[in-house]
């Protein structure tokens, strides 16, 4: 299924209950794994390649957050404007470049970082001249591409800014609260910065989500959708329920020809395939976040045996689950 293309988050606009709910379960469930992040504070006319860092794992979402000055990002053969208190998210890891003005040196502050961990935020300076552009910049690795009708609704690139008319974005204090981590760092300060960075990503993926979106298919368009909604509520709300399709088709409120219809129309699959994505990717994070034995985590998520889970769950995710838990432990 293709990817919204990218686009500039709004404020939040929906005000249907069910649609809210869905949306907050997903983000409920959205941990940041592990990060990394580092100031960037070139001077002068720069140009970086901003897509390959050897710190950067392959399935980690990059991002941008302006603490000062202004800058260009190009992406797809489209320049944009970058001012202060803007964030840039990458969930793919698009290719794109950042700079200012036209010809100048090439800076590689990835290739430059000094070898992790680090005990402080690293800050690469650039030039002999007061920093014009300070950026922080780095990457989330996140529990919210895991689940599979949600990654496909992400665009390649998304670009917020918190610098509003009246002043009143909450958003904007996290980024400067993230600014002053940055400049005054403080016992725990990578700690700290690490939850604030958290905070900035997942509501920008919010406001992302909840932007009174267009599309004809895929999870948001079904969030849209009266009966669908109802219905994916129902499997969020209680995953683990011996749901059937009789059962499920009576919470829409159709009959189980038409919302399986309606399903692959929209989501591309089956009520049934719905819920056992849901309940992989529930099952995907206990992997990762808690010491449940994989025997039990294969019978909390439905399956009669381990043998039949493992199989679902490698199908599903292209790894067994002791080698999912294994990658994050």
């Amino acid at each position: 299924m293709a990817r919204v293309p990218a686009g500039l988050a709004e404020i939040p606009k929906l005000d249907d209950t069910v649609q809210y709910a869905l949306i907050s379960d997903v983000l409920r469930h959205t941990r940041i794994v592990s990060s990394k992040q580092f100031c960037y504070n070139p001077t002068g006319t720069w140009r970086t390649d901003a897509t390959p860092a050897p710190f950067k794992p392959k399935e980690a979402i990059g991002f941008h957050i302006v603490a000062s000055g202004t800058l260009w990002l190009e992406y797809d053969g489209v320049r944009r404007t970058l001012s202060e208190g803007d964030i840039v998210l990458l969930p793919f890891g698009a290719s794109h470049w950042i700079g200012v003005g036209e010809g100048g040196p090439i800076l590689d502050p990835g290739g430059d970082l000094p070898p992790a961990p680090w005990e402080k935020i690293p800050i690469m300076r650039y030039g002999d001249d007061e920093a014009e552009v300070r950026i922080l910049c780095g990457y989330v690795i996140s529990d919210i591409k895991d689940f599979a009708p949600f990654r496909s609704q992400l665009p390649d690139l998304i670009h917020l800014s918190t610098q509003s008319r009246d002043g009143d974005d909450w958003l904007a204090a996290i980024v400067a609260q993230i600014v002053t981590e940055v400049d005054l760092p403080q016992v725990g300060s990578p700690q700290v910065l690490e939850r604030l960075t958290e905070i900035a990503l997942l509501e920008v993926l919010r406001r992302q989500i909840v932007r009174n979106p267009s599309q004809v298919v895929g999870w948001l368009a079904a969030v849209q959708d009266k009966g669908l909604a109802n219905c994916l509520a129902q499997i969020h709300d209680r995953p683990n329920k011996n749901w059937t399709l009789v059962k499920l088709a009576s919470e829409a409120g159709q009959s189980k020809s038409l919302l399986s219809e309606n399903f692959r129309r929209v989501l591309d699959m089956s009520p049934m395939q719905y819920l056992r994505q849901w309940r992989l990717f529930l099952a995907s994070q206990k992997l990762r976040h808690s010491n449940e034995s994989i025997a039990e985590i294969a019978f909390g998520s439905c399956y009669g045996t381990e043998a039949a889970f493992s199989r679902a769950f490698k199908n599903c995710y292209g790894k067994s689950p002791a080698a999912w838990r294994d990658r994050y432990s």
